[in-house]
């Protein structure tokens, strides 16, 4: 991490604000012993409120590969009965399809795919494209989430299994990638066309601000589980592991199970200065699981993610013409900062939030992301 990321500050011995972040969470979230008792508890506190289900959890899916591990971990290691849900926007990889397909079959889980209102969803990023903003993703994460609320709501399920580990990912710095319902709203307002259909408990849609959220946790009690904080998850083991058991084939590059990454990385290296590998690599290197010089060696060069005939297939699906889509994004950089949002509010709800973290009310990492993330 270097000092294209904002807010990020060093010490005397040259580490960074986020590498704080990541020792105290390996504090909290121990591995070996620790871990595995944690797992099975988690797994047991599943287990007995599905007991009467047809499945006990939701598990979020995409067909690349921290997903594809965690569905087989639930199913093979832990014996759980989740449901695997896919949200599809219009650009998935047909490679993680595949994926996905095989691994439910192979583990004879039941998939079920909540595909978006193609109105809205291009729509959407069309809006963010226009907002100038880096986080261009900000519909299909809010959409991911609204769908794993939604069946969870529908089936009375009141766990949902995340599929990512701060040791892998890292946490992105706030103002690259800001999740707010607000947020989402006031740029549709500005910039968007296709009116945002309403929400309801079991069919959420694109909305989720605090109220929808206070809702799925204190209401229907419904908790997030990020399992694979707990488990000894080394990737160059896991790739092996999977093509063996499930079939899995990999799609191209770390989230690349979705095709519009391609667009995402191109612009936020072109147009903001950011690579987004630099979060994700970081952690990498602070897990073991990455030497420092090749996570250097590798930010030298331009991702292989951003492949141009992939580009402008996006822009192509997105209705827009090549010179279109370079107009929309001429215009000066933004952040979330520039639009109405709820981050004022969140920064008064700090220690609530801190507690709702920890109580998996909400993500565990969703506190770190708000207050100690280049805030």
């Amino acid at each position: 991490m270097d000092t294209t990321v904002p807010g990020i500050r060093f010490d005397s011995q040259g580490s960074c604000n986020f590498c704080a972040v990541h020792d105290h969470m390996e504090q909290d979230f121990p591995l070996g012993e620790a871990g595995q008792l944690k797992v099975q508890e988690l797994a047991n506190d599943i287990k007995s409120l599905g007991k009467n289900n047809k499945y006990d959890c939701v598990l979020g899916v995409s067909g690349g590969r921290d997903s594809s591990f965690t569905l087989w971990y639930c199913v093979v290691k832990l014996g759980l009965r989740p449901l695997a849900v896919h949200f599809n926007d219009g650009f998935g990889n047909p490679v993680a399809g595949e994926n996905m397909t095989k691994a439910c079959r192979k583990l004879g889980v039941e998939m079920r795919t909540i595909t978006s209102d193609w109105r809205e969803s291009k729509d959407l990023k069309i809006a963010f494209l226009k907002a100038s903003v880096p986080d261009m993703e900000e519909g299909t994460d809010v959409g991911i989430a609204t769908a794993l609320y939604g069946v969870a709501a529908k089936e009375g399920i009141q766990r949902i299994i995340i599929g990512q580990s701060f040791r892998t990912e890292g946490i992105a710095p706030l103002s690259w990638n800001y999740l707010d319902g607000k947020y989402l709203k006031a740029v549709h307002k500005q910039f968007g066309t296709v009116p945002l259909r309403p929400w309801k408990a079991d069919d959420p849609g694109f909305n989720l601000g605090i109220k929808e959220m206070f809702y799925y946790a204190f209401i229907r009690r419904i908790k997030t589980v990020t399992l694979l904080y707990h488990v000894d998850y080394v990737r160059a083991d896991v790739d092996k592991l999977l093509e063996k058991e499930l079939d899995w084939v990999n799609p191209g590059a770390h989230y690349f199970d979705d095709l519009y990454q391609s667009v995402i990385y191109y612009l936020n290296r072109t147009k903001f200065n950011i690579d987004r590998r630099l979060f994700n690599y970081s952690a990498l290197v602070r897990s073991g699981q990455m030497p420092r010089e090749v996570a250097l060696e590798r930010v030298s060069h331009v991702n292989k993610i951003e492949d141009e005939k992939v580009i402008n297939l996006c822009i192509k699906r997105l209705g827009l013409t090549r010179e279109e889509f370079e107009q929309i994004v001429a215009a000066p950089p933004k952040t979330f900062r520039d639009y109405p949002n709820n981050y004022a509010l969140i920064r008064q709800l700090r220690w609530p939030i801190k507690v709702l973290s920890r109580l998996n009310l909400i993500p565990e990492s969703a506190y770190d992301k708000y207050f100690n993330c280049g805030t």
